[in-house]
């Protein structure tokens, strides 16, 4: 039996997000990469419960140029160091490029290795989230309020931090692992 996974966005939800002009950015250089205060305790706790934990991050300013792969991978080994993570999915591509990846594709939660999505849940900063989860029938959707400006897609649940969005993931008993 495939694993249940939490599945979660990376700028915004386990690092800081740059916000300019009621938009989201993620952090130029490895300077600008701050990780979450609370990541790591409410990683464990889902870690603990038996969820895997995936990251999956669209970075299209990798496409665009305005940002280099080395660096985005420099951040991600900075936070699987830091944080109790089983993967990074990392979709490179922009909106141009309609690869199946991006989100709100899907293709980022139903690569292999394969979980249990009916029992999985995502938990993101962005409609771009939230709408992946619901199209991959993810058994929930968490949004970490950014209050942006920009396009809502309704989640299941809607907090303003990860410890808060873990608490209420562990707090439904239907999304314990088995």
């Amino acid at each position: 039996m495939n694993p249940p996974a939490v599945f979660l966005d990376r700028d915004g939800v386990l690092n800081r997000a740059i916000v300019r002009g009621g938009k989201p950015y993620p952090p130029a250089s490895l300077a600008e990469f701050e990780i979450t205060a609370g990541a790591a305790a409410a990683l464990s706790k889902l870690k603990t419960a038996g969820y895997r934990l995936v990251v999956v991050t669209n970075q299209p300013d990798v496409a665009a140029g305005r940002q280099r792969r080395e660096v985005v991978e420099s951040m991600n080994a900075v936070l699987a160091a830091a944080l109790p993570i089983d993967e990074v999915r990392v979709c490179y591509h922009d909106d141009a490029q309609q690869c199946g990846c991006r989100k709100p594709a899907t293709g980022l939660l139903t690569q292999a290795p394969f979980h249990d999505l009916a029992s999985s849940v995502i938990v993101g900063d962005r409609w771009r989230d939230i709408e992946a989860g619901q199209r991959a029938k993810l058994r929930a959707t968490v949004l970490i309020e950014g209050h942006y400006d920009e396009r809502y897609v309704t989640p299941h649940h809607a907090t303003d931090s990860i410890e808060k969005a873990v608490d209420w993931i562990l707090a439904l008993p239907t999304l314990r692992p088995a």
